[in-house]
């Protein structure tokens, strides 16, 4: 495994050894002592989460807020997806920066998201498996999130917007200048 940190703090992309041969291939998506001993970071994992999606879902930027705020550890088991990280932490150096990337089922790369980062993903593939491990429970009530459009962020999604497909509830969310002033 190789580890590389993005220009955001403590947020890593993780490019996994993948063995092919005539019958297929195998890869290690996580190995706790090797995440630990590249990174400096302990992180326990307690819960799994997975989506699919179609071409054109945009789900995010999400956080959970406070205490139950959460590390993730994600990858694309199936398709393509835009991958965006936002820093929320006021402390950090990079704070109210993002970072944005191509997840694939191809490269089997992975993005290590610490606590306090917002989280989103456009679907650019037809479909997309979505994997992502987390470090806290999630905590209903306590989920909060910043527009995928924020003019702040000026991100480039890589898709019209007109193609983009969204909760009700993703459609609403604040600006970060609104969630941190």
């Amino acid at each position: 495994m190789q580890f590389e940190e993005t220009p955001l703090k403590d947020c890593f992309l993780i490019t996994p050894q993948v063995f092919e041969d005539h019958r297929g291939i195998f890869l290690e998506t996580y190995h706790k002592k090797k995440f630990f001993e590249a990174t400096g970071i302990d992180v326990e994992f307690v819960q799994d989460n997975q989506s699919v999606s179609r071409r054109g879902v945009l789900r995010g930027l999400h956080f959970q807020r406070g205490e139950f705020a959460q590390a993730k550890l994600v990858r694309v088991i199936y398709g393509e997806v835009m991958d965006v990280v936002v820093d929320l932490r006021p402390e950090s150096p990079t704070f109210k920066k993002s970072h944005h990337l191509i997840l694939n089922d191809k490269d089997h790369q992975q993005l290590y998201i610490p606590q306090g980062f917002a989280h989103g993903f456009l679907t650019l593939s037809e479909t997309s498996v979505f994997s992502y491990k987390c470090d806290r429970f999630y905590k209903p009530g306590e989920e909060s999130g910043i527009i995928y459009n924020d003019p702040d962020l000026a991100i480039a999604w890589g898709m019209k917007e007109e193609e983009f497909i969204l909760s009700e509830k993703d459609k609403i969310l604040p600006t970060l200048k609104a969630s941190f002033s």
